[in-house]
């Protein structure tokens, strides 16, 4: 793959390495990546992320199922997921037993509350309220980060659903930032 990058055979869309970042794990850390390699402390919050691997997470993340979302470290789409207020006894239980049997494949955060955002529902031909998450664009070019105004917004298209994956009947909208005058 590189050979063919470097006789501009073939165009990279993301980074070589990318993908160690889709390892949910590494979100827990990302603040102490920030301090170590930049200098500084993050701008944003981080969501609270319990690593299950570590004991005193797991405990509370058992203890908690029920309000948690906990998500298998190496699924995308939004599968291998239970987001705990939403979900059934029999599901609580099954994931209670998924992480005894193996911690380290998941991680668990509290429930965060979405933004929602007029949708059109086909199914009855209205506009509805669902949740969105945006997905910002940062372009990298040498030495220099360009942040794109606008992003991508993923919509949660089934009433009352939290993921905004189109794996899981999601969609997307597209999302400007317009220039406001000088």
């Amino acid at each position: 793959m590189m050979g063919a990058y470097r006789a501009g055979n073939v165009a990279l869309a993301n980074a070589i390495g990318n993908g160690v970042a889709d390892d949910k794990a590494i979100y827990a850390y990302v603040p102490e990546f920030i301090r170590y390699y930049l200098g500084e402390d993050p701008i944003l919050r981080n969501v609270e992320t319990y690593i299950c691997s570590k004991a005193d997470h797991l405990k509370y993340v058992l203890e908690n199922l029920d309000q948690l979302v906990v998500k298998a470290v190496g699924e995308s789409g939004g599968y291998g997921m239970l987001i705990g207020p939403m979900a059934t006894a029999e599901k609580i239980s099954e994931f209670r037993a998924c992480l005894i049997a193996d911690p380290r494949n998941y991680i668990a955060q509290p429930v965060v509350g979405l933004s929602r955002c007029p949708a059109y529902d086909p199914r009855t031909g209205h506009m509805a309220g669902r949740h969105v998450d945006l997905r910002p664009y940062c372009l990298f070019n040498g030495d220099r980060v360009i942040i794109v105004p606008g992003g991508l917004t993923r919509v949660a298209l089934e009433p009352g659903s939290l993921v905004v994956n189109s794996s899981q009947g999601g969609g997307a909208k597209d999302t400007w930032v317009l220039r406001g005058e000088d």
